[in-house]
């Protein structure tokens, strides 16, 4: 296990961040909008963002990064700007943490499948290497691989990571199935933890997907397979459009309640993803007696 991860399991739960790209449109970005290129365009609203969650109490918050591997970036026309947005990424989030918080860099899906022959593996490690090393040369204390719903994306992904030397979580995205505990390419929870574990991730763990609600029953399939540590950061419930805004009906108490049962089930990391807000990571400071 890295030796950052150790120090981090020293002081368990360690409470992460919430959601970026939902905040970031509280902050005026538009819908469909690329959120990684407000690093170079609206750099004090990603600033805000990432600062609140450090007053809130996050141990941990993330970088404006997710969307920002070449694949990816070239579809808004973006590839020549992957070391900038990247860099910048992780400087303001540095920034933000002012040694009171770790920053672990986001690094999503590259948007291509690998089932549908739309890019090679080999391409895929070109891009994710790039990005992690950018990312490791800016000073972030750890990587997380997150979102993913095709395993073999995920692994390639996490080896590329393993090469800079930094911690590195990975997380897929659990929303598909009867019991919505697949990932849209019908990954299990077992396979997601054997595949990731054997890739060389240090934390595994589910983030977006759903409410916090089901939480619970990926943490107990993933306990059942590895003792390894775990990282869990859900919705705000299920996204509803409404007047042409998408709310997430969860409120800060509603998901905190929900904290305990997953700390006692043997979650060492957790915070929020889509919807929640530094609100949210307050109320899981106070349900844990922290101040916040």
């Amino acid at each position: 296990m890295h030796p950052l991860v150790e120090e981090l399991l020293q002081q368990v739960p360690v409470v992460l961040d919430g959601a970026w790209g939902t905040q970031l449109q509280e902050q005026g970005l538009p819908v469909g909008t690329l959120p990684d290129l407000w690093n170079l365009e609206n750099p004090d609203a990603v600033a805000r963002v990432a600062a609140s969650y450090v007053e809130a109490g996050s141990q941990i918050i993330l970088t404006n990064t997710f969307g920002a591997n070449r694949v990816n970036l070239k579809r808004y026309g973006l590839a020549d700007r992957v070391e900038a947005i990247n860099r910048q990424g992780v400087e303001i989030s540095r920034s933000a943490a002012n040694g009171r918080a770790k920053v672990f860099a986001s690094i999503g899906p590259s948007g291509a499948m690998l089932v549908m022959q739309e890019i090679t593996e080999e391409e895929l490690d070109r891009a994710f290497g790039e990005q992690a090393e950018i990312l490791a040369t800016a000073g972030a204390d750890g990587l997380v691989v997150e979102t993913m719903s095709d395993l073999k994306e995920a692994q390639i992904a996490v080896r590329a990571a393993k090469r800079t030397g930094l911690p590195v979580v990975a997380c897929m995205a659990f929303q598909a199935g009867k019991n919505l505990d697949r990932t849209l390419m019908g990954v299990t929870c077992k396979q997601a933890a054997e595949g990731l574990l054997e890739a060389g991730a240090d934390v595994i763990g589910a983030n977006c997907g759903r409410g916090i609600e089901g939480f619970a029953e990926l943490l107990r399939q993933f306990r059942e397979v590895t003792d390894a540590p775990i990282w869990l950061k859900p919705n705000a419930g299920m996204p509803e459009m409404v007047e042409g805004r998408v709310i997430y009906r969860t409120t800060p108490e509603e998901f905190a309640s929900y904290v305990p049962a997953l700390v006692a089930g043997g979650a060492q990391f957790v915070g929020g993803c889509c919807g929640t807000t530094p609100e949210f990571i307050r109320a899981i400071c106070r349900v844990l007696g922290r101040t916040g």
